[in-house]
């Protein structure tokens, strides 16, 4: 699903990637934890085609990334990626549906669909009676999840998520963690989460540990290692 071959990235003479090679599978929860300033965020917006390496090769899905021009990265992002941030980045003018159909307008689908597949996702999600409240209208939880919708909204093959839980509470945190898995395991979707959350870590099929700019060892359960798509 995922081939990363020698990213490296600087910035002025600062060295953040030094050589990454990495696979996930389709299918898997993959967690990327480390120290700050380990290079973590930095390869998740590389991996989601909002910067680029100086070095080295990315493959999603069996695209190459670097041969795309600009109009197709774009156009990529749209389509093939999810994005998941820490803070909701709902647009406050919007309901919870129109944020979620947001992508789905920029890729040019007709709103009736985009409108049912949003709505299929609150059901989902269990959001039905919000889907016309106004983000601050909604709780945190509430918000983080219309986000996850909004991700999910174009069926991308891959989801990125960047210190997801990183403004909730405990409660909140599990049942965001627990979404995770479910959509997952109804949708097929392979995840990537950057996270400081050792729970989140611990509950991932494999967990990558960065320092420094480089992989220091990558870990994962015996089930994950035999199917990325076992509990």
């Amino acid at each position: 699903m995922i081939d990363i071959k020698n990213i490296t990235k600087s910035f002025d003479s600062l060295q953040v990637l030094k050589g990454i090679d990495l696979h996930i599978n389709k299918g898997e929860v993959v967690s990327i934890v480390g120290p700050s300033g380990a290079g973590k965020t930095t390869l998740l917006q590389i991996i989601g085609t909002l910067d680029k390496p100086d070095t080295g090769t990315i493959c999603i899905d069996g695209v190459d990334t670097s041969k795309l021009n600009q109009k197709q990265l774009a156009t990529f992002r749209n389509k093939r990626l999810g994005f998941v941030f820490q803070f909701h980045q709902l647009l406050p003018e919007f309901t919870a549906i129109e944020n979620i159909m947001i992508p789905a307008f920029i890729a040019g689908t007709k709103r009736s669909q985009a409108e049912q597949r949003a709505k299929e996702l609150l059901q989902f999600l269990g959001l039905s009676e919000r889907a016309h409240h106004k983000p601050n209208e909604l709780s945190g939880g509430e918000k983080q999840r219309i986000a996850v919708a909004r991700a999910l909204m174009n069926n991308p093959a891959v989801v990125l998520a960047d210190e997801p839980s990183g403004s909730l509470d405990s409660t909140n945190k599990k049942e965001l963690h627990q979404l995770f898995f479910d959509l997952r395991d109804r949708f097929g979707q392979t995840f990537v989460i950057v996270t400081h959350d050792e729970e989140l870590a611990s509950l991932t099929d494999r967990t990558i540990k960065m320092r420094d700019g480089k992989l220091e060892n990558l870990t994962a359960t015996p089930s994950s290692q035999e199917s990325p798509t076992a509990e």
